[in-house]
């Protein structure tokens, strides 16, 4: 069997994410069968219907014993109890993975649970996805052109990298690999901490009659305050160090320009300090501006 080339995949947790890993396979390989499991029968059957899935299943046990792929769309919070779960069932040399948005609690959770089948679990955080959730969102193009993170321990086999590696190609996605501990540290900064920052200003706005003046600048800054509460809920508590750490680094920038925006001239004669102060602010604005300007979107092409 080719690395890329898998006859059955199960999908833990199938809802945006999940959803369109399947979505996308399904594209290159025609003959895939797809097992979706999940709690609520609705969405199962919203994924059958959209042609995610063949089958839908509750019962996680038997719907992984014959998967050549295992993929966990669970929150992050729930990903040690479905690996415990699953462990005992899986077959020898399925392939394991998570699309989770921290990765050092996840590799140390399978490292808990999996047993034998630890080598055969690839940790993976596709950098894609929409504010909105849910398999009726899914689409096999969700991940074209972005970036999946692979972040494989000392004991990972070489073939289930490479498995993992070569599907989420199939998706369109561009592949790279780093360690754990650094994935943390580097989306606490790009990722976790602007969803905090959005979840907390949008629950600062004034009232309703302030919202409805609200125009683009609003609108795509608090886009992803949208999230789902139980995916950030569970990242924010898995990854809460690196994520303070960013969160402090940021109130002493935020800290900085307030000053900058607070000081005042006690001498209006003075025009040099007056011109000081303004260009201060100026060159803070523009070097944040300039940093927007240059930096490449996470879409590789």
């Amino acid at each position: 069997m080719k690395q890329a080339d898998i006859r059955s995949l199960t999908v833990i947790g199938c809802g945006l994410i999940g959803g369109s890993f399947a979505l996308a396979l399904k594209a290159v390989m025609p003959h895939l069968v797809v097992t979706g499991v999940g709690r609520q029968l609705s969405s199962l059957q919203t994924a059958k219907t959209m042609g995610v899935i063949e089958h839908a299943s509750t019962d996680m046990a038997a719907s992984v014993a014959s998967a050549d792929v295992v993929l966990l769309g669970v929150p992050v919070g729930a990903i040690h109890s479905t690996l415990q779960h699953i462990a005992p069932h899986l077959q020898e040399g399925a392939l394991v993975m998570d699309v989770g948005s921290t990765k050092a609690d996840v590799v140390a959770m399978a490292q808990a649970t999996l047993g034998k089948h630890l080598p055969n679990f690839v940790a993976a955080h596709p950098i894609a996805g929409k504010e909105c959730s849910g398999v009726a969102h899914a689409t096999a193009a969700l991940y074209k052109h972005h970036r999946v993170i692979l972040t494989p321990t000392a004991v990972t086999h070489a073939a289930a990298l490479e498995r993992a590696d070569a599907l989420w190609a199939a998706c369109g996605a561009h592949v790279h690999t780093m360690d754990a501990t650094e994935h943390d540290r580097v989306f606490a900064a790009v990722s976790h901490l602007p969803h905090l920052l959005a979840f907390a200003y949008m629950n600062g706005v004034a009232d309703d009659q302030t919202l409805a003046l609200a125009g683009p600048g609003f609108r795509d800054f608090t886009r992803i305050a949208a999230s789902s509460p139980d995916v950030w809920r569970d990242i924010f508590v898995a990854n809460r160090e690196p994520l303070l750490a960013q969160l402090a680094q940021f109130e002493m920038a935020l800290a900085h320009l307030k000053s900058l925006v607070q000081v005042q001239v006690s001498d209006a004669s003075d025009g040099n300090q007056a011109d000081h102060n303004h260009q201060a602010l100026y060159d803070n604005i523009a070097q944040a501006s300039a940093r927007r300007t240059n930096w490449q979107p996470n879409r590789p092409d």
